[in-house]
């Protein structure tokens, strides 16, 4: 089955894991007013298909939420690790032992 939409998201559209039933999950997408539900293919290896598209999804949904608000983006995690500290030896000792 065939087909292509275009639609843009309203303002109460989200987006969220679901199981229809317990051994059928999919992905549910409500675009406010369409609902739209991507579920496990029926076929052998249909798990690992589903799961390749939703890893590539994500991916492509989030370089395309980074291009329009790169503002929005998560700061790099700061490194916890303290800078080495360089003191003044108050006797001039250069510490090479001498």
């Amino acid at each position: 089955m065939g087909f292509n939409v275009t639609c843009s998201p309203g303002r109460e559209a989200a987006a969220a894991f679901m199981r229809v039933t317990p051994l059928l999950p999919a992905l549910v997408i409500y675009m406010d007013p369409v609902n739209l539900a991507i579920q496990l293919p029926p076929f052998p290896g249909g798990d690992q298909v589903l799961a390749k598209f939703c890893r590539e999804l994500a991916r492509e949904a989030g370089k395309l939420a980074a291009e329009i608000d790169p503002d929005g983006e998560p700061a790099p995690p700061e490194d916890a690790t303290p800078e080495p500290i360089l003191m003044r030896d108050e006797f001039g000792d250069s510490g090479a032992g001498n």
